[in-house]
């Protein structure tokens, strides 16, 4: 269902996920997995408000953005800051197989989880043979 690229660049995106950078914080965790006719993914996002969060499909590249606010106030002094916060940004190719135009989201306890269904036409279908006496069906 995902397409994987260069594994250089997964490698280069999981030292940044685990290590983070003063620029780019640590990137958002995800699972993904195949439930039904659905491709489920859901990703980390622990004290993100939902209202932050931007989702945005552009030909079979889901982008998802949210941003962490820095809990100090400007006349506060930081004594550690070890949580990353500011802007996370992830993108997904999706394959053709998946009907981008029906994404479902839903965000509860820090979790985004987003539904994309299977297309129509990668879901199995039976073709029917037709032989000399009787018709039969064969799954595809």
């Amino acid at each position: 269902m995902l397409m994987r690229t260069d594994p250089f660049r997964e490698l280069d995106r999981l030292a940044q996920q685990v290590l983070g950078t003063t620029a780019r914080p640590a990137a958002m965790p995800m699972d993904a997995w195949r439930e039904d006719h659905d491709f489920v993914v859901a990703f980390d996002l622990p004290g993100v408000t939902p209202e932050s969060v931007d989702l945005d499909v552009e030909r079979n590249v889901l982008t998802v953005r949210a941003e962490r606010p820095d809990p100090a106030g400007k006349d506060t002094e930081l004594i550690a800051s070890e949580r990353p916060r500011g802007v996370f940004s992830r993108q997904l190719i999706l394959g053709d197989t998946l009907d981008t135009e029906n994404v479902k989201a839903s965000y509860d306890a820090g979790v985004l989880t987003l539904r994309i269904p299977v297309a129509e036409k990668a879901k199995p279908r039976k073709i029917e043979i037709e032989t000399k006496g009787a018709k039969q069906e064969i799954a595809a």
